[in-house]
């Protein structure tokens, strides 16, 4: 008797683990979390997805998405490595040649820098300056040519940071103010007649649905040959600052923030992966707007807080 009891008991046991396995996770909160992002402006964009579940709103919408488009350059860089055409440890040149605007870690500094810490600043700090330093290496058309060829449609990226700024401070096309100019534009010069972030000449855009499609593939390796390099760009990937901001404690996460304030137009994105376990949820959520500098820090706080609620409830809901 107490042999057949204790037979009993798994199976018993077991049938009350299906049961709960087999009830689907309430998305209410979620749901909810969702739409309190939505309302910060008419301009906002996600695409949350776990495989199986996923929510959206404008997946297609064409907003500015800032120095969230790095993650490519550093896709197409580490590419290069792979078929041995670039190094990591190759010294780049840091001067006033691809100095740029908003450079935390760089603005100061003069001589050469290994390329691959060029990359995690680049990353991690969105550091402007390494971005040009590693998009004067390995080209800008070769990055557009691996956007092309990956199918990510919608995507936009400028031939660099100084570019961009040059093209909205009202420069020629075709022109690079140069550090210089850089500066004059801190001091409020202008060039022209300011244009808008979102055009079609030098510009940082990417729908949320295409940033979600390339992280997806991205962190499965499917944009490299080698798992040593699927390794690196991971590495560098968790490194970026806006991970802690949106990502619930401990929790593997891949990301690469963006932003920018521009007159009156704002801009923030952060598009990425975070693991539950071993389930991926892959996002990206996008807002842009218009108003005076004043009112920066609220939408800010605004968008920080709904975006993770919005992971947490994820992570609730499905870890």
């Amino acid at each position: 008797m107490q042999r057949r009891g204790l037979l009993a008991l798994p199976a018993a046991g077991l049938a009350s683990r299906v049961a709960v396995a087999q009830t689907p996770p309430t998305t209410d909160n979620i749901d909810a979390a969702l739409s309190r992002f939505k309302a910060l402006s008419s301009d906002t964009s996600y695409v949350i997805t776990n495989g199986t579940w996923r929510a959206e709103h404008q997946p297609v919408a064409p907003l500015f998405v800032g120095s969230a488009i790095k993650t490519f350059i550093l896709t197409t860089y580490l590419q290069q490595v792979e078929a041995g055409i670039l190094s990591e440890d190759e010294q780049l040149p840091l001067n006033d040649s691809v100095r740029s605007i908003s450079s935390p870690s760089l603005l100061n500094l003069t001589g050469t820098l290994p390329a691959r810490v060029a990359l995690e600043q680049m990353i991690a700090h969105s550091d402007n300056t390494a971005t040009d330093m590693a998009l004067a290496r390995v080209g800008v058309e070769k990055v557009r040519a691996f956007i092309a060829a990956a199918g990510l449609s919608g995507t936009l990226i400028p031939n660099s940071t100084r570019r961009l700024f040059s093209w909205l401070a009202g420069a020629a096309p075709g022109v690079d103010i140069g550090w210089a100019g850089c500066q004059s534009v801190m001091d409020g010069k202008l060039f022209g007649p300011v244009r808008s972030p979102i055009n079609d000449q030098q510009t940082m855009i990417c729908p949320a649905a295409t940033f979600v499609a390339y992280y997806q593939r991205a962190l499965q390796g499917k944009f490299f040959s080698k798992p040593a390099t699927l390794t690196e760009f991971k590495r560098i990937q968790a490194m970026a600052d806006a991970i802690p901001m949106i990502v619930p404690p401990d929790h593997v996460a891949w990301a690469k923030g963006g932003s920018i304030d521009w007159q009156d137009f704002h801009a923030l994105c952060v598009p990425g992966q975070m693991l539950l376990g071993r389930e991926p949820v892959t996002f990206c959520f996008t807002l842009n707007w218009h108003g005076p500098d004043s009112g920066v820090p609220a939408m800010m706080g605004g968008y920080k807080e709904t975006v993770a609620n919005v992971m947490a409830e994820v992570a609730a809901a499905f870890g």
